[in-house]
């Protein structure tokens, strides 16, 4: 028999359709909530004396990006927005197209790059290479979501919220065609 909270957690999510698709609930929003402050003490901890610049990927890292961020209050920090694109649907493109680049001047500074899923590790691998070449003191990942089982590049975050399965998944800041960024809780395509 299910305990009380299984069933009030039951009654809050219900599946969502997108585009003909079915999603079940994955991850609460209270879990992200959780995990992302998690990060943040870990980041306050490894980089709290180095006024780390944040990078968050957009669209998709946005809503991370904002939670994590807050969760570093302690520390001085700067953050900038980069615009990527490597997905059309429910797959990757096979290329990286860079919308709208990086301004700032990252020479000798503490980088932390935030995306909200490292999946075949195309984007993120793309974006490592060019920022790279801008002699950054140290380079750093943060990702909401890391699919090990996907990956086709050599790429290993540092501060992971979740690993999870080689799944589509929708809702907190990941889309399906541009929808569903703003749901508070992480969907998984319904088998």
């Amino acid at each position: 028999m299910r305990n009380f909270a299984q069933i009030l957690f039951s009654l809050k999510m219900k599946e969502v359709t997108y585009e003909g698709m079915t999603f079940e609930p994955y991850i609460t929003a209270e879990t992200i909530k959780n995990r992302i402050a998690e990060i943040g003490r870990d980041i306050v901890r490894d980089c709290g004396n180095t006024k780390p610049l944040f990078i968050c990927v957009l669209n998709g890292a946005f809503p991370f990006a904002s939670d994590l961020f807050r969760e570093v209050e302690d520390i001085d920090a700067e953050i900038t927005f980069v615009r990527l694109k490597s997905y059309d649907g429910m797959g990757s493109t096979g290329k990286v197209k860079e919308m709208m680049g990086l301004k700032e001047n990252i020479e000798g500074r503490n980088v932390i790059v935030v995306e909200d899923i490292v999946d075949t590790g195309r984007t993120i691998a793309g974006l490592l290479e060019t920022l790279r070449e801008r002699n950054p003191a140290a380079l750093k990942v943060a990702t909401l979501l890391y699919k090990p089982d996907a990956l086709e590049f050599d790429i290993k975050p540092d501060y992971v919220g979740f690993e999870i399965p080689k799944k589509f998944i929708i809702g907190f800041g990941l889309d399906l065609n541009g929808l569903a960024r703003n749901l508070k809780d992480i969907y998984v395509l319904k088998e």
